[in-house]
């Protein structure tokens, strides 16, 4: 109950971000190749901004 209002963190943000570009990546990688490209180096670009907050 008190989580209700808890504000996310820029890392759980950017988690989620991830998993759903990631999900989209899977997705598209049957039907259009181009696109899932562009998507997990958009996942790929999210990850390294985790693993910058997490290095500071």
């Amino acid at each position: 109950m008190f989580g209700l209002f808890k504000k996310k963190t820029q890392e759980e943000v950017l988690q989620k971000k991830y998993e759903k570009l990631m999900k989209q990546w899977h997705e598209l990688s049957t039907v259009n190749r181009s696109e899932s490209d562009k998507k997990y180096a958009e996942a790929e670009d999210v990850l390294k901004q985790i693993e910058s907050l997490n290095s500071n």
